[in-house]
């Protein structure tokens, strides 16, 4: 079976095929299956937005499309930056600024906070499955270790004592929230196949 990823991000191929390829489901990119699609992401939560991008692959191959949407919720900013975590403070800041601008923010604010990530696949039958992972941690007072994007550097890990920017990318995706929805979408996926006999 073949899955089109909804994502130009190679890193993200990867990955999801190295998990399921164990299903003999083979991932490709949208470049391969022949389509480039500019998804507008316009819902407001993350469930949403990787149904929007799912969806909308699936409906420009005709094949099966996968699409994740993921972000930082930090307890104290309601919920904040969320959807609009690759977006928040505008277009001009960097991951840098970004993380900058949360710090400021989060200044004298209590530091609770999660990473959610949500894994959609769309099928032309309209069939739809839906996985969702979260890894709690805090924001750090300053960005530590050079690994990972975004907010990796100040997002902080208690029970590790690291952030997710310190962590080999082994220690990162046996905990992170992609890392679990990508699992979890793996089993209901399996669980889907079976199912169809595909």
């Amino acid at each position: 079976m073949k899955l089109v990823l909804a994502s130009k991000n190679p890193k993200k191929l990867v990955e999801l095929n190295e998990i399921l390829s164990a299903l003999g489901v083979e991932v490709c990119s949208e470049a391969d299956a022949g389509v480039d699609v500019e998804v507008e992401e316009t819902g407001s939560t993350f469930e949403e937005n990787s149904l929007l991008k799912a969806r909308a692959v699936m409906e420009a191959s005709g094949l099966p499309a996968v699409a994740d949407d993921s972000g930082l919720c930090v307890d104290a900013l309601n919920g904040a930056p969320g959807v609009w975590s690759a977006r928040y403070g505008g277009p001009g800041l960097d991951d840098t600024g970004r993380y900058r601008l949360l710090l400021e923010n989060l200044r004298g604010q209590p530091r609770g906070a999660k990473f959610v990530s949500v894994v959609t696949c769309c099928f032309p039958n309209g069939d739809v499955i839906t996985a969702r992972g979260e890894c709690p941690g805090t924001i750090a007072f300053a960005p530590m270790g050079e690994g990972g994007f975004g907010y990796d550097p100040v997002f902080f890990l208690p029970g590790l004592k690291k952030t997710f920017a310190q962590l080999s990318p082994e220690e990162k995706n046996a905990i992170s929230h992609r890392g679990k929805a990508l699992r979890a979408f793996a089993e209901k996926l399996a669980a889907y196949l079976k199912e169809k006999e595909v």
